[in-house]
């Protein structure tokens, strides 16, 4: 007897919000069967958790995006932990190309390999390191804070020796996790009403370092801050991701006068250099200079659509 499979599909264009629903909106549930056989060059795979990134919202509408068999009976056993782009659905039956062993280093465990270790600390270590080039005594500035992201890139900035790291968040909350769990030497809501008084007040010396995973309004107050040379390292622009007509920069005429560089990143640029990477986030991990915190959307694949950017959410 075949065993049957749930899947979300992408059924409407977000316009431009998402939709959460799966009845009337962006996304619809149906169920299929899975194969009796398997082939000799596939795996079968159960997903237990599925990462939910603000990247993935642009997937939905991008016109240009950075998305992109063997014998497998002997590389992977029942009951090894793997990751994949398996899709929003129970199961999946992929290829040697689409799915990974996870090798879980000492000290850590296998929920990191989506977290720390996956996409989103490899993106926090080569935005920080490598566009944002990190130094020594740097202030160093990033939005989207409290996110998988943003709170991976200022611990690493606080590693490496910055200065000063501020991260701008969306609560009260929040603020106190950056700075009371992870480290960070302030942290600003930037709900209140004179949040840009306070970027002012936290950064005497102005900005060396802008991680921005947000855009919009917060990017110009950073360029405002920019120090001489600054360099802003342009992971994403999520304030923008919902809106019908996505706004750019004004104060880019500070990138001349204060010698800016900003330079938007994909992971996948560094690809060759991961392993790299790899060993170091899992080093600061189980050492406890990288502390990581999970957020569990609760309700099974369904809820899946919850994990987006969506108004109705309050996102």
């Amino acid at each position: 007897m075949s065993r049957s499979n749930k899947q979300i599909i992408y059924v409407n264009t977000p316009s431009p919000a998402i939709d959460p629903s799966l009845s009337m909106g962006t996304f619809g549930l149906r169920t299929t069967s899975i194969p009796e056989h398997i082939p000799d060059d596939k795996v079968l795979v159960r997903v237990h958790y599925l990462s939910l990134d603000p990247a993935m919202r642009q997937w939905l509408t991008a016109k240009r995006s950075f998305s992109v068999g063997s014998n497998l009976r002997d590389r992977f056993k029942v009951g090894e932990w793997v990751i994949a782009y398996s899709g929003w659905q129970e199961y999946a039956i992929l290829g040697a190309k689409e799915v990974q062993k996870v090798v879980v280093p000492e000290g850590c465990r296998p929920m990191d390999a989506m977290t720390v270790l996956g996409m989103t600390g490899l993106t926090a270590y080569f935005g920080m390191l490598h566009v944002g080039a990190v130094k020594p005594g740097d202030t160093v500035i990033v939005s989207g804070a409290a996110g998988a992201t943003g709170s991976v890139a200022g611990q690493i900035a606080k590693i490496k020796g910055a200065k000063r790291v501020v991260g701008l968040a969306g609560s009260a909350d929040k603020c106190e996790f950056l700075k009371n769990e992870l480290g960070f030497d302030a942290a600003i809501n930037y709900k209140d009403s004179d949040w840009k008084k306070q970027l002012k007040d936290v950064t005497p010396e102005y900005i060396d370092v802008f991680f921005d995973n947000v855009g919009g309004e917060i990017l110009d107050a950073c360029l405002a801050r920019a120090a001489r040379n600054a360099r802003f390292a342009i992971c994403g622009a999520i304030s923008q991701y919902n809106a019908a007509q996505p706004r750019g920069p004004a104060n880019y005429m500070m990138v001349i006068s204060q010698r800016v560089t900003m330079k938007g990143f994909i992971v996948f640029d560094f690809a060759k250099e991961y392993p790299t990477a790899l060993r170091d986030l899992g080093k600061w991990l189980a050492e406890g200079k990288i502390k990581r915190k999970e957020h569990i959307i609760k309700g099974g694949l369904e809820a899946a659509p919850q994990g987006l950017p969506s108004p109705k959410l309050g996102t």
